[in-house]
């Protein structure tokens, strides 16, 4: 368990039940919104992969999947899915999607490595999407307007539930800032990656890092990014300002994936070219799969940011350490 932050004199402005119809509230409008800006159809999506077919999503590298065995095939194994990154470039190629089209869907995820906190849970759930580009769309600029057009269902959903509930008020600025992680490293020379991602997203609001998975100057990644989806020059993470917790909140990773060249050398750089002979990578090399971007919107944290909530247990039902269930309990902090 990580430090939990309590805020004093914190309480819900919602009880247990109130909280319920939020959730749903602000569930429908984000998704509704975010798939009208994006263009995109929600379609039905896996809760478990085969293993060898490389679909499944590596994070950092080092998270250790849940794994099972399915009885009628002879105890073959199948791993819950840790995020749908891989899945749902291969789905828009089989679903028969047009460039311009996309595809969301509902992605529920156990991590169980997860050091739970007030944000963490071992249990994920978000909406991943999906978006066919072109080659010649796999630009900064590209990148940078999918990004604006996140934001702006960010900020529309903002509005409407501080139109819908009295306590919310609005918090998300006029414009995201851009900033690289290069650059971000030279502001903030002195700091390690979280407290340099706190000290930009209080000073902007809302940031989008951009460039994470590379070493940076200081011989370092920013962050711990798979080799294999996105592609380290052309991704990002949105940060906003959360005064509730006073911390810079993660709200969403995205990028435009990977094609041959940048797949072949991650995986050189991530020392493990052998994946390269996976299906799903052997596809992006063999150029049979779609140029893509997307990426991943936590909805138990946009839940709790537009909610005002003060930890992650009060939008979603997962398990936790009795000593935090206490400690929530004292604080007068209500878990589901």
């Amino acid at each position: 368990m990580e430090q939990l932050i309590f805020p004093e004199g914190y309480e819900s402005a919602l009880n247990l039940h109130d909280t319920q119809i939020a959730i749903k509230t602000v569930k429908d409008f984000f998704q509704k919104h975010l798939a009208q800006n994006l263009n995109l159809a929600r379609v039905s999506a896996p809760l478990f992969v085969l293993p060898e077919s490389g679909l499944n999503d590596n994070l950092n590298g080092v998270e250790r999947p849940v794994a099972f065995g399915i009885k009628e095939q002879g105890d073959k194994m199948a791993e819950v899915v840790h995020s749908l990154a891989k899945w749902k470039r291969f789905a828009l190629d089989k679903y028969g999607f047009e460039v311009g089209e996309g595809l969301y869907t509902d992605m529920n995820a156990i991590r169980r490595d997860e050091d739970t906190d007030n944000i963490h849970s071992i249990f994920v759930d978000q909406w991943d999407w999906e978006k066919i580009i072109t080659k010649e769309m796999r630009t900064i600029d590209t990148f940078k307007t999918t990004v604006s057009a996140v934001y702006k269902t960010l900020q529309q959903t903002e509005k409407y539930m501080s139109i819908e509930y009295d306590y919310i008020g609005e918090l998300l600025p006029k414009d995201i800032t851009f900033i690289t992680s290069q650059k971000l490293l030279e502001k903030y020379p002195g700091l390690d990656p979280k407290e340099r991602e706190y000290e930009i997203t209080k000073e902007c609001g809302a940031v989008c890092i951009m460039q994470i998975g590379d070493k940076l100057s200081n011989g370092e990644p920013h962050d711990g990014r798979a080799p294999d989806y996105d592609d380290w020059a052309l991704n990002g993470d949105i940060f906003v300002y959360y005064p509730v917790l006073d911390i810079a909140l993660e709200l969403s990773s995205m990028g435009i994936r990977v094609d041959a060249h940048s797949l072949v050398e991650q995986l050189d750089k991530a020392g493990c070219p052998e994946r390269a002979k996976l299906p799903f990578q052997k596809a992006i090399i063999d150029q049979k799969l779609p140029y893509t971007i997307g990426g991943g919107i936590g909805q138990s944290r946009i839940c709790m940011f537009f909610l005002r909530k003060a930890h992650i247990g009060e939008v979603q039902s997962s398990i936790w350490r009795e000593d935090t269930i206490q400690a929530a309990k004292e604080a007068g902090v209500r878990l589901l």
